[in-house]
Order: C-alpha cells, then structure tokens, then sequence
C-alpha cells in the first residue's frame, strides 16, 4: 500500500503546486480608437439613444426577433439558422475545440490503467544461471500511472488553459457567423423586395413606352410625324425593355443567394413583394453606445481577445521548458507463477519509478519555441486591435449613412414627385402641340430615372440600418438564450 501512498501524495503535491504559473500577467490592450465618434457622427449617435429612451437595449442585447418585425423575413432568418452550412461548420467546430481541450486538460490528472499479463519462457542451462534452466511462467495484474507530470511550474495547466481559450474563440466564431448569417438574410430579403419594385415598374414602363410607340408608329404612316421622332421612340422602348430583363436578372440572382444562405429552395410563400412596407415599424431603432461598447457587444472582439490569451498562456508553457520536469510511473498489484496465486497472500507486488529531466543542452530549441509564443502573442495583438479598428470603423460608416440616407431619401422622393408632374405636364404640352415630342421623352426618361432612384435609395437606407445593428454586434441574442456560456459552463466543470 506504500506505492499508493507515494501517488497520493504526489497528486496532492502537484494540486498545491499547481497555482505557479510562469505566463504573464494579461493586461488587456488599450482601446486603439478614439473614446467618442467622430464628431460629426456623436450627434447622430445621441439622438438615437435619446430617441430610444433610456432604458432602449443595445443592439448585441436585441434579440432579432424584436429587431427584424416582418414575419417573413423572421421565417427565413429561422430557416438559415437551422440549415445554413457555415453556421452547422461553426457548431462543429465547437465541438471539436471542446474535444480538444478535454485532451489537453486530461494531463493534469494522473492517468490509471489496469493491468494483466502473463508470460512463459523457456531458458536453456547453458545460458541460464548457475546452470540451471527450464520453463519459467509470470502473471501480474495491477493498477499502473505512466508518466505523470507534476506541474511545477504551470507547463500543464497554462496548456489547457490555452486550450479552454481557444474553445472560448471557436463560441464566438459561432456568434460572429450568426451575426453575419442574420445581417446576409436580411440584405438579401429587402433587396429582393427593391427587386420586386424594380420589376413592376420596368413593366408598367414598358406597357406605357410600348403604348406610346404604337401611337408613333401610327402617326409616321400617316405623315405626321418623322423618323426621327419614331427612332427616339424606339431606343425610349428598348431601354425599358432592358430594364425589365436586367430587373429578372437581379431577382434571380437575389432568390439563389437567399436559397444558399437558408440552406433549401425558397418557400414561394415567404418572397416578398412588390409592396412590402419599408417604414420605420418593420425595423427597430438603436442607440449606438460608445466605442467601448464594442468589446462587450461584438464577439469577433471577444474572440480575438480568447485568442490573446491562449497565446499569452502559451508563453508560460514555453518558459516552463527551461525548468527540471519531474514525472511519476507506478503500479501497485499482485504477481504470481500460476493464476490460482494471483490472489493469495504473498503475492503483492508494486513498483515506484520517479524521474526527473533538467534540460542542459537542446541546440537552443527551448529559446526558440519562447520566441515563437511571444511572436504569437505580439501578432494576436496585432490581430485583436485590428479588429477593434474594423469594427470601430463598421459602425461609424453606419452612422454616417444614417446621418444623411434618411434626408436623402427625401430629397429623390421629392425629386420623383416633381418629376412626375414635368411628366404630366410635358404630355399636356406635348398632346396640345405646345411642344415638341423630344422634350416629351425627356421627361419620360427623368421620370423613370427617378423612380429607380427612389427604390434604390430605399434599399441603401434600409440596409443601412441592418448594417449598424450588424455592426454593433447584434443578430446573435436568441430570446431563450441562457447567460452562460458553453465556456463558462466547462470552466466551472473543471
């Protein structure tokens, strides 16, 4: 029972002594953007957070269901959510990391394994001791540690600790691919929805231009009108033909990469049409915070930063390798010539084979391998404020578009209405013979100009407001979604 004793107290011994760790202390990095928006964008900022009350939710506490009002595009968002392959590849990958941390966070147990084994052996007097040979039989069976580390000096747990923060960044993967999941679903769904209007008018422009072509065409066998009035006629038609096919065009394209992201064909019922509103009822507002607000909303800043810190944990395994491992093999059992003696009084055996390794020359592979980690780190910082000024800049860029597309709209709204009436008024002048029929096309091609114009101008400013919930780290909430994290979840198991 000595042995026991002896791995008892060694597993004690490296419990204790695992609490010394040679990684360095993590400091997390300063912010490398401005504390406020650019000031021309803080009072954009300000009034929506004003407008939101101060109680609105921030956009990475929204969940999209509160976000996204309109039924169908709720429907199609589920869909994705339950069939898109990148985000099915993003859960797998979860899996995997948590498989592999389990593997790495194994090493700080000791690993028991039983033992049997038999053997027989034949041995000639010419070779065998004193003369005297013979047939020789061994059986053992036990319980056996096989080299087990005593983490002195955190090599052990500063790996698994990397390990854990790498099933940390694979989480937020998954977050971040969600976030981009939703966002894609909504642009493509409102962007079918410009399709739609695109396409009615493009065929309620054609009907008019072909109308009016019929009427040239009538009047140019009767003499009055000339050929050149006839040809600005034909070229008026043919554009608003090609409007129509590129209209198609679009809508097509638009439905595959909506079928791609939901994983299965379009249910026909969940296509939108041509009327689907665009007010600000179907989309939520949202304050946008402060740019600090950023390291707690985004998770591909969460995940960069996991990924800091495994490599500053793997620093302090590097550093540990220039200092003595001490590792354990032992097994306590019972030994016998015949297995009826297995189990008989006498027959215990045990073995106890501490050893210890001190590192004196490797070519300078343990200065080398420090090197690396401490690059590693240097490039995750790198990478971690890089995304911080990614995303810093993602949202400024939505503000900036919600700070002018509203007026803008206005201003192509107005636009379109005025050039409706020089429509009006231009086939009134042209109908009494006040003017002449090119300033009638002009003002049928201002006016179709316009109106593309309006609908695609709506687009950009309903997208927009995607793209800063979007940015601010919002689209992977679910309203059932628990506070704890998987990672947090398997820590504490730990």
């Amino acid at each position: 029972m000595n042995v026991i004793k002896y791995l008892g107290a060694a597993s004690v011994l490296a419990t204790l002594l695992a609490g010394c760790s040679l990684a360095p202390t993590y400091e997390r990095p300063a912010l490398p953007v401005q504390t406020q928006w650019p000031a021309d964008l803080a009072a954009t900022a300000n009034a929506d957070a004003n407008a939101g009350g101060s109680e609105a939710p921030s956009a990475a506490s929204l969940p999209w269901q509160q976000f996204f009002r309109d039924p169908s595009l709720r429907q199609l968002i589920s869909l994705a959510l339950d069939h898109n392959r990148d985000l099915r590849v993003a859960a797998l990958n979860i899996e995997r990391a948590r498989s592999l941390y389990q593997v790495q966070s194994a090493d700080r147990l000791p690993t028991l394994n039983l033992g049997v084994s038999g053997a027989r052996q034949e041995t000639p007097n010419a070779v065998a001791p004193a003369g005297k040979g013979g047939l020789t039989t061994a059986y053992s069976v036990g319980l056996g540690v096989t080299a087990f580390e005593l983490d002195l000096f955190g090599r052990v747990r500063n790996l698994s600790g990397a390990a854990l923060e790498r099933f940390s960044a694979t989480e937020q993967a998954r977050k971040t691919t969600q976030i981009s999941v939703v966002a894609q679903v909504a642009y493509t769904y409102e962007a079918l929805v410009a399709d739609e209007r695109l396409l009615a008018l493009a065929r309620q422009t054609l009907d008019s231009r072909t109308a009016s072509h019929q009427r040239q065409v009538s009047l140019r066998e009767m003499g009055a009108s000339s050929d050149y009035d006839l040809r600005q006629s034909d070229s008026l038609l043919e554009a608003a033909r090609i409007a129509l096919l590129q209209a198609q065009r679009q809508r097509a394209l638009d439905q595959n990469a909506l079928a791609l992201l939901i994983g299965q064909p379009v249910p026909a019922g969940l296509l939108p049409a041509a009327d689907t509103d665009w007010n600000g009822s179907v989309i939520a507002e949202l304050p946008a915070g402060l740019p600090s607000d950023l390291l707690t909303g985004r998770p591909d800043i969460a995940q960069q930063e996991a990924l800091l810190r495994a490599a500053n944990a793997n620093i302090g395994a590097a550093r540990a390798a220039f200092f003595p491992r001490i590792s354990l093999t032992g097994s306590f059992g019972s030994a016998s010539d015949a297995l009826n003696g297995l189990f008989e009084s006498g027959s215990r055996a045990w073995s106890f084979l501490p050893s210890i390794t001190l590192p004196i020359f490797d070519g300078g592979r343990n200065r080398a391998n420090l090197g690396v980690a401490q690059a590693d780190r240097d490039i995750a910082v790198a990478q971690y404020e890089k995304t911080i000024q990614v995303a810093f800049r993602e949202v400024a860029d939505a503000l900036a578009g919600q700070a002018t597309l509203g007026a803008e709209l206005r201003a192509v709204q107005a636009q379109e209405r005025a050039e409706q009436q020089r429509h009006d008024l231009a086939k009134l002048r042209y109908d009494s013979g006040e003017a002449s029929y090119l300033d009638y096309l002009d003002a049928q091609r201002a006016w179709f100009a316009s109106q593309q114009q309006t609908i695609r101008t709506g687009l950009a400013e309903v997208q927009n407001r995607i793209a800063l919930y979007k940015s601010l780290g919002g689209g992977w909430q679910e309203q059932s979604s628990s506070s704890a994290t998987a990672t947090d979840r398997l820590a504490r198991k730990d």
